[in-house]
């Protein structure tokens, strides 16, 4: 096999493995040399020839090119922000790639992007295992969550950001004051932020913020939750609730907000054909609103990887490891779809797809919105899902472990995982003996392979070498 640096996944539906091979290789357009001269001293990713270094774009990023951080090292990229950081704590969403300075919209005079970087830095640190990282930058995100906190909560202990801060676009949610996705995120940074205490055994930090995680839920709890429709609503000045489902209601899920109960009803609008669950999961406006528009129409309908992934992502929170992986499946074969190779054999992936139909989502008003090639979304798809979703693979570096979530026995399997110095290989086949899983290690590391079909579970220690196990056996 010709050897190459990033992971090779394997699956018995060849297309998803070449779209993630591809994805792989387009990443070398987006990736770009520091600029000193703007402040930038280390590699970052860029949309093709934008102009401006973009603090959510690099966060949704991270989630795939730690699997590659070798030759895309995310820890470098991020600190380009950390650089920037002023005494107020704040970083900005956007800079000039010529001058450095922060890149202000009108309608969001702060230049606040979503906050992302405690659940960003938590997953490079169980990618990537470097505590010193967690302890180098640990000051850096308490001053950002506290100028956050500072500059945007409000006196009901919500946050009150302008709403071109959650960059959902045309999404029906005029009137909002307290945006739902918002205050779930900064549940999460606030969630992660302990998490990352407990890792440097900061107890009284980590304290201090699962203090502010129980009190922001409790207020999401209680004021946005609605007991009749079953669902997380954003707010208007009076603390009323506007009655319209979109994709920002999943957001609690990956904050751990809603109770089992509560969690199980979100999971059924996911499930419904007729509101979350179109062929295409999961659309960024529920089919049954008035304003849901087929095509996609921006946030009115699109199906976009990165709200697919962290819908995915909340998914497992609360154990739905089976139909985080249909969904998974099911997202990932539209996208395939719509990658139709022209005549020189390039085919494209987009920012957005359509949620009944194959093809690129469409805002015939704004017709340069839906970006082909936007990998820091898509790549999400294309890679994050085929590995940790459609593979089932989740690795810890500092526990030394890999789950490995199997619904069905199917060809499929990685190899050259990068585990720190350790590459390590797990690929399930049918042999004469029946399934058997083979695995290759430099190092020991502990494996648990979870049957979701037979609701098992067993962990083995695997010793470094070459081994194989009969999965009839286990």
């Amino acid at each position: 096999m010709h050897k190459k640096e990033f992971p090779q996944v394997f699956y018995y539906d060849q297309d998803f493995v070449d779209v993630y091979d591809r994805s792989w290789a387009w990443m070398n357009d987006f990736w770009r040399d520091a600029k000193p001269s703007a402040g930038i001293n280390n590699p970052f990713y860029a949309y093709k020839e934008e102009r401006y270094l973009s603090l959510y774009e690099s966060c949704m990023a991270s989630f795939f090119l730690v699997y590659f951080n070798k030759k895309y090292p995310v820890h470098l990229m991020l600190d380009n922000f950390y650089s920037f950081q002023e005494d107020s704590g704040a970083i900005r969403d956007r800079y000039d790639l010529e001058s450095g300075k922060p890149i202000i919209h009108e309608k969001n005079s702060e230049g606040l992007a979503p906050p992302l970087l405690a659940w960003t830095e938590f997953n490079l640190y169980h990618k990537v295992g470097v505590k010193k990282r967690v302890r180098e930058v640990i000051s850096s995100l308490i001053a950002y969550h506290g100028w956050i906190e500072k500059t945007f909560k409000d006196e009901n202990g919500l946050y009150a950001p302008p709403l071109k801060a959650t960059l959902t676009e045309n999404s029906p949610r005029e009137g909002t004051k307290y945006p739902l996705d918002f205050n779930a995120q900064m549940a999460i940074n606030a969630l992660y932020m302990s998490a990352l205490a407990d890792i440097l055994n900061d107890k009284e930090l980590g304290f201090r913020f699962k203090r502010q995680y129980f009190s922001l839920k409790i207020r999401i709890n209680t004021l946005m939750w609605d007991p009749v429709e079953k669902f997380y609503y954003d707010l208007d000045e009076n603390n009323e609730r506007i009655k319209v489902k979109t994709v920002a209601a999943f957001w609690p899920l990956l904050a751990e907000i809603p109770n089992e109960d509560r969690a199980e009803k979100l999971v059924e609008h996911l499930q419904n054909p007729k509101v979350f669950g179109t062929e295409n999961p999961f659309p960024t406006l529920a089919a049954d609103e008035d304003m849901f528009d087929e095509n996609g129409r921006g946030f009115r309908g699109s199906v976009i990887p990165f709200y697919t992934y962290m819908v995915i992502k909340g998914l497992e929170k609360y154990q739905k490891y089976g139909f985080a992986r249909e969904a998974s499946i099911r997202h990932l074969y539209f996208v395939l779809d719509a990658f139709h190779p022209d005549e020189s054999g390039k085919g494209t992936l987009w920012y957005a797809y359509k949620p009944f139909k194959e093809g690129p989502a469409q805002w015939m008003e704004n017709s340069n919105w839906n970006r082909p090639l936007d990998l820091a979304c898509v790549g999400l798809s294309t890679i994050a899902l085929m590995i940790e979703n459609i593979v089932g693979l989740y690795m810890s570096l500092p526990r030394k472990t890999v789950d490995w979530f199997v619904p069905t026995l199917e060809l499929m399997g990685i190899e050259e995982l990068p585990l720190k110095r350790n590459l390590i290989t797990i690929v399930s086949n049918k042999t004469k003996r029946g399934w058997e899983i083979r695995l290759e290690s430099e190092k020991l590391y502990y494996f648990s392979i979870h049957l979701l079909d037979k609701g098992k579970k067993k962990t083995l220690p695997i010793p470094s070498g070459k081994c194989s196990m009969l999965i009839d056996k286990l």
